[in-house]
């Protein structure tokens, strides 16, 4: 009895102390999942963020960072990183990390612009951002980042395009106004009034050119040439440019010749294609001495996403210097502007050409070497060329298709065909 007694006894207390211990354990382990800890200070994003607002900043255009109480980031689109807005868990930008400050103090939506410098690039180019900052719920701060580069350039070119216009209208304009009031104050000498007229003519003439080249390019740039596509010939776009400028060339004693590889097609809006090579053509022309040469060659040219028709425009003219190469494109750039001005040029033609060869999937290079001459190339898909129609059916049998004629580059009967010297390859004259 003894014996048992004290083995219940042991049981007894030895389960008291069991259940001591799991109840200290249990309250250990209360009181350590209340202790906040690193962990619980930030949550998981989806806890922290209010329903629905990580859905609504994954589809914002802007850079969109939120922010908690802590300056530390909860929340950062892809944008944001890489505009350089967050590293390592961070708002890098100092200003804008001042303004979420304020935000968070007083609740006040904030704005502000800054140009920041551009991640990747040694050259110092800066980022133009607009940058807004306003309170999320109670703990958090929402920052929308716009980037304003790419308008600000496009506002830029605008008020370059309007002060060019401004300043080209206003030439043509003031020499009318001058000659007529010239031509007023010498009514009584019909020479003079006879010259004064002629030159009223020509600034006209340059007036109504420019206008018209204006509205030419802003229907190259508005228009889509591919809507009412179709197969175009090229000998055919070849003997308008060259008809176009036959009357300036004649008077120059220029020989215009076309040459290259005969029923040739491109795929665009023909018209927009007859002034791009007759604005080309007619470059050549105004830019080239007296008794010179302009030859216009066309061939099909191997391309990875389909062949491409490559139509050059050579001449013997002045050239172009190589710091000006990459800028003739430009609207309103002229190389020599006091050349431009007797020639009559506007300084859109090229302009023009560039936009209509992007617009049809094109391109437009040029090669020059000062006193030798220049080479432009416009380079357009080729378009497949229409199947013959079957022959009729004769009682004696089928009548074979008749061989189609030489393609007809040019109206003259006589056309000059251009020599090998006159258009080898512009990368064998470079090397020469």
């Amino acid at each position: 009895m003894d014996v048992n007694a004290a083995v219940a006894a042991a049981a007894a207390i030895a389960g008291l102390c069991t259940g001591v211990i799991a109840m200290l354990a249990f309250r250990w382990s209360e009181r350590d999942q209340a202790r906040p800890t690193r962990s619980s200070m930030r949550p998981d994003i989806n806890a922290v963020l209010p329903p629905g607002v990580d859905t609504v900043l994954s589809v914002l255009r802007s850079s969109a960072v939120v922010l908690d109480e802590g300056d530390a980031v909860v929340k950062a689109s892809s944008a944001a990183y890489a505009l350089g807005l967050v590293r390592g868990g961070k708002l890098a930008v100092e200003p804008m990390l001042h303004m979420a400050r304020d935000t968070r103090r007083d609740g006040e939506i904030r704005q502000i612009e800054l140009d920041l410098p551009r991640r990747g690039t040694g050259r110092g180019e800066a980022l133009a951002v607009s940058a807004r900052v306003a309170p999320l719920g109670s703990r958090l701060v929402l920052l929308l980042v716009e980037d304003l580069t790419e308008a600000r350039r496009i506002e830029a070119v605008r008020r370059d395009f309007v002060a060019n216009v401004s300043h080209e209208l206003k030439t043509p304009v003031g020499a009318i106004s001058l000659l007529s009031e010239a031509v007023m104050d010498a009514a009584d000498d019909p020479e003079a009034v006879s010259r004064f007229a002629g030159r009223m003519q020509i600034e006209a003439t340059r007036l109504i050119n420019l206008v018209q080249e204006l509205i030419d390019l802003s229907r190259v740039q508005n228009d889509d040439p591919l809507e009412d596509a179709e197969p175009v010939r090229v000998d055919t776009l070849v003997a308008e440019a060259i008809d176009r400028c036959r009357h300036t060339a004649t008077s120059k004693q220029i020989t215009m010749a076309a040459g290259g590889t005969a029923d040739l097609r491109v795929w665009g809006n023909r018209g927009q294609l007859a002034a791009a090579l007759g604005n080309l053509v007619e470059n050549a022309v105004n830019y080239s001495p007296a008794r010179t040469r302009v030859g216009i060659a066309a061939r099909r040219v191997t391309a990875p996403g389909g062949d491409l028709i490559e139509i050059a425009v050579t001449d013997q003219g002045i050239g172009i210097p190589e710091k000006d190469r990459e800028r003739i494109f430009e609207r309103f750039y002229r190389v020599d502007p006091a050349r431009s001005r007797a020639t009559g040029g506007t300084g859109l033609g090229l302009a023009i050409v560039k936009h209509v060869a992007a617009s049809h999937g094109g391109e437009v290079s040029v090669w020059s070497s000062e006193g030798q001459g220049s080479t432009f190339t416009l380079k357009l898909p080729e378009a497949a060329a229409p199947a013959p129609a079957p022959a009729p059916d004769t009682p004696g049998g089928t009548e074979p298709a008749p061989a189609p004629g030489p393609a007809q580059a040019l109206p003259d009967p006589e056309p000059v065909v251009p020599s090998r010297r006159s258009f080898r390859d512009p990368s064998a004259r470079r090397r020469g």
